[in-house]
């Protein structure tokens, strides 16, 4: 699989960047607890099966998925639920990157976040 996550905390905020990414023309997925189970299978088969790269999701996508690419839109409530948006990216020898936007409402996460990823020999840019 070759794809991006883009993690946010809302469906609401969820269906609207995936719905600016498809206006933009990106083949964008939305998948949050606001759908169905079989409408989530079937998101994250299209997904899975590369026939989407781009998944926006809320934490209901957060773990058995491994992707290349995650961006963190909105960062997680806790630095645990952060490890598993991003503990599957880049498996198995690949190369994945983890993006994740702060905000003054979740900076106070910042500076043991760094030390974490250093800790764990991560690159981490500014």
């Amino acid at each position: 699989m070759d794809g991006s996550r883009i993690f946010m905390d809302m469906k609401k905020g969820c269906n609207q960047i995936t719905r600016q990414l498809r206006m933009d023309g990106w083949p964008a997925l939305s998948i949050h607890r606001g759908k169905s189970q079989a409408e989530r299978d079937w998101l994250l088969s299209e997904f899975k099966t590369g026939k989407s790269h781009i998944m926006t999701a809320t934490d209901v996508a957060a773990r058995g998925l491994d992707v290349k690419d995650v961006i963190n839109y909105d960062f997680p409530g806790s630095l645990e639920d952060y490890v598993h948006r991003i503990g599957r990216t880049g498996r198995v020898g690949a190369k994945g990157t983890a993006y994740t936007f702060f905000t003054a409402a979740n900076a106070r996460f910042a500076k043991e976040l760094k030390t974490i990823l250093e800790e764990a020999r991560q690159k981490v840019g500014a």
